[in-house]
Formats: structure tokens, C-alpha cells, sequence
């Protein structure tokens, strides 16, 4: 099973794209690029065998720093040629993906126990309860717990679960046509969403998410990751 991550150490703005740095906002998330990728290697489920990188900004740091392999896991790494959104970077490897795969945001935190539960499933989205659901894409969803739509920063959120960026998607995905976020970027949750009408996604929630967002949120982040390689 492979696993894609979709990594950018650069502030997202409004529309799930990115904005240009602050100099020392660079430089606290270059220093985090590593650990973080660390932590999210290692909380991978063994069933994926294979890991691709869809790398930017700064990207050949990262390759240098992993490497071609990491805890029996195969390393692979694709430059994202146009900074056209999530849905963008995911159809560029489209030929490099088998049947069924993991998708995560590489610049967020998640647990393994959370990514296990996830791989279970066919088709699944994870999400999570929060207390600022106008911040994220909320879920909203049906009885028997199976995606009915993604609403991105609602003014008034029906619910308080959002999407965390993880994703268990399949080739059927390539079916259907990129939703445009904006003028130049394609966003993953909103192509993934037209797949509701003829096919069941699970939405399985996470017990732990770490969104870096912020700058604030890096602190966090640093004393997550220092923690869980302590243990």
C-alpha cells in the first residue's frame, strides 16, 4: 500500500493555497521540516510499504535528509510543477499510485492508531471534533457515518467535525474532474466529494490531529514530536 504526502513548510492561506514567508517564519519551519516527517514516518502503519513525497519549497533538503528508504519503507520523491493546490499534486502521480492508497498532509501531526483505523476502509476521510469548525472544511455526514459533503469554512458549521487531511482513496478518484479552489489550485477534499453519488467514504475519527496552521502551532508541534521519541 503506498502512502503520499503532500509537504510544504509555507503558511496556507484562505483559499488552501499558500502564501510567500515571513523570513522567520521560514526559518522555524525549515528547522521543523525533518522531525516532523520523522514523526510522521514513524507513526505509519506497517502495511504501507511504500512512501511518496510531493515536495516543493526547499524539497531537496528533505530528499537529502531521508534518503531512499526509512524504517523498510521505500522512499520516493516527485516535484510539484505548478503550486496548483492538493487535488493538483495528487493527479501529477496518478501513474505512480496502485489501487488503493494513503493520502496525509505532511505538514500536520497524526497517530498511528489513527492511520490504522483509517486503512481499514475502501474508501475513508479521517476527521475530528474541534472547537473552531469554521476554520476547516466541516463534515457533514449520514447515519451509518459515510461522507455527505465537505463544507470549507462555513460561517455557520452544522457541526464541529472537520476534515484533518487524510485520506484512503482509490484509483476511482482520477475519474472524476478536479474542483477548482481558485484561479490556479484544484483542491483534493472538494474533487474527492463528487464521489459521494456512486461510492461510500467512511469518515473515521481521529483521536489525536495536530494542525500546524500557525506559526504559534510549531511550538506545539516541537514539543509533540520531543515527547513521542522520548517514549
Amino acid at each position: 500500500m503506498y502512502a503520499s504526502s503532500h509537504f510544504s513548510r509555507r503558511p496556507r492561506h484562505e483559499n488552501g493555497g499558500f502564501d510567500q514567508p515571513h523570513p522567520q517564519t521560514l526559518a522555524e519551519n525549515q528547522r521543523l521540516a525533518d522531525p516532523i516527517l520523522e514523526y510522521t514516518l514513524a507513526n505509519l502503519p506497517k502495511e504501507i510499504s511504500e512512501v511518496i513525497f510531493i515536495i516543493g519549497y526547499q524539497g531537496h533538503k528533505i530528499k537529502d535528509h531521508f534518503g531512499e528508504s526509512r524504517g523498510g519503507k521505500k522512499l520516493r520523491y516527485v516535484w510539484q510543477r505548478r503550486l496548483d493546490g492538493t487535488g493538483g499534486a495528487l493527479w501529477q502521480i496518478k501513474n505512480l499510485l496502485r489501487d488503493k492508497f494513503l493520502v496525509l498532509n505532511g505538514d500536520d501531526l497524526y497517530r498511528h492508531d489513527d492511520l490504522k483505523k483509517i486503512i481499514r476502509h475502501k474508501l475513508a476521510v479521517l476527521a475530528k471534533e474541534v472547537t473552531t469548525p469554521s476554520e476547516f472544511g466541516v463534515i457533514e455526514i449520514d447515519e451509518d457515518g459515510h461522507l455527505v459533503q465537505i463544507v470549507e469554512k462555513p460561517s455557520e458549521p452544522k457541526s464541529n467535525l472537520v476534515n484533518v487531511g487524510v485520506y484512503v482513496l482509490n484509483k476511482k478518484f482520477f475519474d472524476y474532474p478536479l474542483v477548482a479552489i481558485s484561479e490556479t489550485e484544484f483542491g483534493l477534499p472538494q474533487t474527492m466529494a463528487q464521489m459521494v453519488g456512486q461510492h461510500k467514504i467512511k469518515v473515521e475519527r481521529a483521536a489525536f490531529w495536530h494542525p500546524n496552521t500557525k506559526a504559534g502551532d510549531l511550538i506545539k508541534a516541537e514539543e509533540i514530536i520531543e515527547e513521542y521519541f522520548k517514549t
